[in-house]
């Protein structure tokens, strides 16, 4: 960390003169420099809190047998807490960068001492006895109080975590501020996908966008859906089911310990093989974004099931079945059977599995309906096994 104007040794000694009086004077309690600041027509204040005292300063009072108004946060979400846990410990245990977001807690004003220094600046007192009511991260809050308690607790030993410490006793208004603080919208798959650290499924999954290209320039990275007039045909989302059917005929598996680098190279050189060979795909896969149209686009997305989520889905059950681990590539024979299947949508190998007929379409020359069910995927792909003869 780089200071833009050093502070002399003279300058520091001059502030811890005039700080350390306040710390011993109130050594037998909790005491954080704090900055004040003012939002909603009431007070908060910033302190950093080092694990060492994390387990002992916070609480949480979740909701319990059904009674909303028998806590102040809503009742644990099984697991989560666990899921964050473990994601520090992994980080941790590798060397690597982690982050949890600032908690937000409460507290009667009347049960501390703040000693104000001018321009927002001041030292927060909170007595040993008193505790602060957490309002949002009570499950950060389990998952840093059982490491800390546990084998582990040395991996976080020298952090600190923020707080937000809002001086409110009324215990509906901290309620309130719980449901205000959760109406936050919920962040699209393909926009986790899209930050989320280059490694396993995510990593391939960044690689294919940028070296295949029936994905590059086609891929929604943000949003959920693929916009046609954007001339969008999938997301994030959509090729990271792709990746995690092909390695490990799962949906959501994160592929951790694979070579991200040489898992992708032999997947690249698969779906280039298949969807420039593929009459489905082929015109797509040859043309650049800038010279198709809306309607191809458009048409393509209508017609072909590669062109949707479940149709990707599919071929990623399918290429599970061509590929070694031992030689890392795919069956080529295997995959030019795969290149010779008409994907479209009127094909009868995918009735009453992945494509439905409406009894009454909207549109009589287009009655399919894309199901994406488990069991419809599953049909799908032992209707294909059966008919090349894979089993």
């Amino acid at each position: 960390m780089n200071s833009i104007d050093n502070i002399t040794p003279e300058e520091q000694t001059q502030f811890r003169t005039f700080i350390e009086p306040f710390f011993s004077k109130y050594y037998r309690e909790r005491c954080y420099p704090g900055l004040i600041l003012k939002q909603g027509q009431r007070t908060m204040l910033q302190i950093n809190v080092p694990a060492r005292d994390f387990s002992g300063l916070l609480q949480t009072k979740p909701s319990t047998n059904n009674d909303p108004d028998s806590g102040k946060n809503r009742p644990e979400v099984k697991g989560h807490a666990e899921e964050i846990k473990d994601y520090i410990i992994e980080n941790s245990q590798k060397n690597k960068p982690w982050i949890v977001g600032t908690l937000t807690a409460n507290v009667n004003p009347e049960d501390i001492k703040i000693i104000e220094f001018g321009r927002g600046i001041c030292l927060v007192v909170i007595n040993r006895g008193v505790k602060l009511d957490i309002t949002d991260g009570q499950h950060r809050k389990r998952a840093i109080h059982e490491l800390i308690e546990s084998n582990n607790g040395y991996l976080i030993a020298e952090d600190d975590f923020p707080i937000t410490l809002v001086l409110e006793g009324d215990h509906r208004q901290c309620q309130k501020d719980f449901r205000d603080m959760a109406q936050t919208k919920a962040l699209d798959k393909s926009l986790i996908l899209s930050f989320g650290e280059f490694s396993g499924c995510v990593g391939i999954t960044k690689e294919l966008i940028n070296r295949v290209p029936m994905f590059k320039d086609k891929t929604e990275k943000i949003k959920s859906s693929p916009t046609t007039k954007q001339k969008l045909i999938y997301t994030t989302s959509y090729i990271s089911k792709l990746v995690s059917c092909s390695f490990a005929n799962s949906i959501n598996d994160p592929l951790k310990g694979i070579d991200v680098y040489q898992a992708s190279d032999a997947l690249v050189v698969c779906l280039s093989n298949f969807f420039s060979r593929c009459s489905n795909t082929e015109y797509v896969y040859d043309t650049p974004t800038e010279e198709l149209t809306i309607e191809d686009v458009a048409e393509f997305k209508e017609d072909c099931l590669l062109g949707t989520s479940v149709g990707l889905e599919v071929l990623g059950r399918l290429l599970y079945h061509t590929y070694s681990s031992a030689e890392n590539c795919f069956d080529e024979a295997k995959i030019a059977q795969l290149i010779d299947i008409d994907w479209s949508r009127e094909n009868q190998l995918w009735k009453d599995n992945i494509v439905r007929i409406e009894t009454n379409p909207k549109n009589i020359d287009k009655p399919y309906k894309i199901s994406a069910s488990v069991g419809a995927v599953a049909d799908a792909v032992k209707a294909v096994k059966i008919t090349l003869g894979w089993f």
